[in-house]
């Protein structure tokens, strides 16, 4: 196969109907009633931490970064992360957050969370959040609820329940 050259950027509004496009066939429509949409809705994402991917100008992936508070504490959520189906498994994923995660260290923020799976998100520094320690809107499995600290000792102490942000 050859290799495809990988474009990935920061997002822009115009980026947006794509993007939900692109959610739409990964996700499907039950994807508004998980908890992680709904601490996103109504709150715009930060678009100097959020990603594109794109192959010419085609858009295979995306990752969105959101300002919240997890037990008052500043912080942001990562996600959705989307890929293409056809383009999974080439490490477009993992770029997109890399890109995030270190913009969002460079910005000075301090800590990121995330419902997902635990075996894919570790690779990237991400761990699971002690039993009870946070708790989010709405049904969750506690076991894929995930931290990544972008600073040391960035989570010592937060507790408490994950709002959006103000």
């Amino acid at each position: 196969m050859t290799e495809l050259t990988l474009d990935v950027t920061p997002i822009t509004p115009a980026d947006l109907p794509q993007i939900e496009k692109l959610d739409e066939r990964a996700f499907g429509p039950g994807r508004f009633t998980r908890t992680a949409y709904r601490l996103r809705e109504g709150v715009p994402p930060a678009p100097n931490l959020s990603f594109v991917a794109r192959v010419g100008k085609f858009l295979v992936g995306a990752n969105i970064m959101t300002p919240i508070c997890c037990g008052g504490v500043p912080a942001l959520l990562l996600g959705p992360l989307t890929v293409e189906p056809a383009f999974r498994s080439r490490g477009i994923g993992e770029r997109l957050i890399t890109e995030s995660i270190d913009a969002a260290r460079a910005e000075g923020h301090s800590l990121v969370i995330l419902v997902g799976d635990e075996p894919y998100y570790s690779r990237i520094g991400f761990k699971r959040v002690p039993m009870g320690r946070i708790s989010l809107p709405g049904p969750v499995d506690p076991a894929r609820v995930l931290y990544c600290e972008l600073q040391d000792g960035a989570f010592e102490g937060v507790s408490g329940p994950v709002t959006r942000a103000l």
